[in-house]
């Protein structure tokens, strides 16, 4: 797997704006009323910006939010609150009838190759479906056309088409996956943990033919995954996630060499390398416990009772996504002390000399 990533293009406007993006699920009525007993904060105030042509990596312990954001952020899920801006439009309001025709610009690689095809379904059907829905051809012979240019964007043979998804191994069956997704020239793709049930061998090879079709096609990529290895050679810039909220964002190379946040730490050092001297050599950050329940966060700091740096503050005081330079934004009071119990509010920074934070009073 190269680790040389594409150049970012010269164009530089957004594709996708997330501001505070909230999705909560009740649980349960409570009778006699029917009003819910709780409320799991699956996502609670995620912002993020993603450019034209730019990988984002989206990494986490597993429930942490990761597929739920990726979802809500494609209209899939109903956010509870916050923005979803899209191509310069607020979607976030938006209904079936109104995100129809925006779906061509917003496509979804599925995380099983196996689940997200319909083994009733040729190829041919389950990659050329899109154009028919939305009336992209008007011949058979353009639509079969079409299908094998898709095919062999994707290293396929265009002769595959008439197969079913079981005659195929599990990678080819996320190419077919990918192939779909390109059916709509979309400008948006968000990938949920893509390659996490294929082989190692077989995952080079797909993140290789996101690469190459990014370079091609300038296509930008909201790339979710737990495995940091992989993220680390598809991404320009990385988002760690811990219980439904962006605990820190920075550039690859920054968040590699130098994490800030205890949680990006812990996860960090906790990535094999492959020298075996150098990696009994490395010094480990344990994280004691288990994640908390999106039921009910800690107080404060969400990490706090697993961080072995915590603070009094830290238990008390929620801290803020808050920029720290150079396009990084840590949430973190040891990196950003707080002045008083109230947060000031900053802006919040994403990118270099464009980053955002979040603020609150």
């Amino acid at each position: 797997m190269s680790d040389a990533l594409a150049p970012l293009p010269a164009i530089t406007d957004e594709v996708l704006r997330v501001e505070n993006l909230s999705v909560h699920f009740p649980v349960g009525p409570s009778w006699p009323f029917g009003k819910p007993r709780a409320t799991v904060k699956a996502v609670d105030g995620v912002s993020f910006s993603l450019k034209r042509g730019e990988t984002l990596g989206l990494v986490g312990e597993s429930g942490c939010g990761k597929s739920t954001t990726g979802l809500a952020a494609l209209r899939m899920l109903q956010p509870t609150g916050g923005r979803i801006v899209f191509e310069g439009q607020d979607i976030t309001g938006f209904d079936k009838a109104r995100m129809r025709p925006l779906r061509r610009g917003m496509q979804m690689v599925y995380q099983d190759p196996y689940g997200s095809l319909n083994p009733r379904m040729r190829v041919r059907d389950l990659v050329g479906e899109p154009l028919a829905v939305h009336k992209l051809v008007s011949s058979q012979a353009e639509y079969d056309e079409r299908v094998a240019g898709l095919l062999a964007t994707v290293g396929l043979l265009p002769s595959m088409a008439d197969r079913y998804p079981h005659e195929f191994s599990g990678g080819q069956r996320q190419r077919i996956g990918i192939a779909r997704a390109l059916a709509l020239e979309p400008s948006l793709i968000i990938c949920d943990e893509p390659v996490s049930a294929l082989d190692v061998s077989i995952q080079a090879q797909v993140v290789n033919v996101l690469v190459d079709l990014q370079q091609r096609l300038g296509l930008s990529y909201l790339f979710i995954a737990h495995d940091l290895a992989v993220v680390r050679h598809i991404s320009h810039r990385i988002a760690v996630m811990y219980l439904g909220r962006i605990v820190e964002i920075a550039s690859r190379d920054d968040l590699y060499a130098r994490p800030l946040h205890p949680y990006t730490q812990a996860l960090m050092s906790a990535v094999p390398v492959a020298d075996p001297e150098v990696e009994r050599a490395r010094p480990r950050i344990p994280v004691r416990g288990e994640v908390p329940s999106a039921l009910r966060p800690p107080s404060g700091c969400r990490f706090h009772p697993r961080c072995p740096m915590a603070t009094d503050v830290c238990k008390t005081v929620d801290p803020v996504l808050t920029s720290t330079g150079g396009g990084r934004a840590v949430a973190c009071h040891l990196v950003h002390p707080p002045v008083t119990s109230a947060v000031a509010p900053s802006p919040m920074q994403h990118s270099s000399n464009e980053s955002r934070v979040a603020r609150t009073a």
